[in-house]
C-alpha cells in the first residue's frame, strides 16, 4: 500500500470553536500518538485526507517541521449529516513494524442457484506490516450450496498476514431462502388445526 503524502501543521488552538475554523479553512485537526511520544496536535489538508481514508487502514507520510512520520489512521470521525471528516486519530508505525488491522471482508464468486449467502462477520483481525497493509481479504463463495460454512481459518490471508481472529469463527454461511418453507408449514399447521377442531 502507498502511503500518501502530507504536510501537517502543528495546532496551537484547541476546542470546537477552532475545530470549526480549521474545517472552514479546509483542514482536519487530527493527533499523531504512539511510540511511547506525546499527542502532536496537527491540521491536515482536508481534500487529500478525505480521499485517502475511502481505503481501510489509510497510512499517511507527515511531513511536519522537516521531520517526516509514516502514521496509521486509526479513527476516523465523521459528522454523521453532512458526511465530513471532524478529527483523525493516527498511530505513528515504523517501516517493517507488524500491526494490528481489522479488514473488511469482501465476497467473490456465486453460491449455488436459489441460495444465498450471509455474512456473520464483517472484518477480520489481521497482523501485517505497516507498510504492507491489505485492504480487504476476499472470500469465495463459487459453487457452494446449501448449509456450506466458511470459518475465518479457511480463508485464504494476503501474502504476510496473519489471523487474529478466532480461527473457528463463523465470517459467512450458505442457506436456502426458509420463507416458501415457513408459509408451507404454516398452511400445513392451519390444516391440522381444522381436522381437530372438526
Amino acid at each position: 500500500m502507498a502511503e500518501t503524502k502530507l504536510v501537517a501543521t502543528t495546532r496551537t488552538e484547541f476546542g470546537k470553536g477552532a475545530a470549526r475554523r480549521l474545517r472552514r479553512a479546509h483542514q482536519i485537526p487530527a493527533v499523531l500518538y504512539g511510540h511511547g511520544t506525546d499527542p502532536v496536535h496537527v491540521a491536515l489538508p482536508g481534500h487529500q485526507v478525505m480521499m485517502a481514508v475511502k481505503r481501510t487502514n489509510a497510512l499517511f507520510e507527515i511531513e511536519l517541521d522537516g521531520k517526516t512520520t509514516l502514521a496509521l489512521a486509526k479513527d476516523v470521525q465523521i459528522e454523521p449529516v453532512h458526511l465530513v471528516i471532524e478529527h483523525l486519530d493516527l498511530l505513528i508505525v515504523r517501516r517493517g513494524e507488524k500491526v494490528t488491522v481489522d479488514v473488511p471482508v469482501h465476497v467473490v464468486g456465486e453460491s449455488v442457484p436459489g441460495t444465498i449467502h450471509v455474512v456473520e462477520t464483517q472484518t477480520l483481525s489481521l497482523e501485517a506490516e505497516a507498510t504492507h497493509l491489505p485492504d480487504r481479504v476476499e472470500v469465495d463463495i463459487e459453487g457452494l450450496g446449501d448449509g456450506a460454512i466458511i470459518h475465518a481459518g479457511a480463508i485464504a490471508l494476503p501474502t504476510g498476514s496473519a489471523l487474529l481472529t478466532d480461527p473457528e469463527h463463523i465470517v459467512l454461511t450458505i442457506s436456502v431462502p426458509r420463507s416458501e418453507a415457513s408459509e408451507e408449514e404454516t398452511a400445513s399447521g392451519a390444516d391440522e388445526a381444522a381436522t381437530e377442531q372438526a
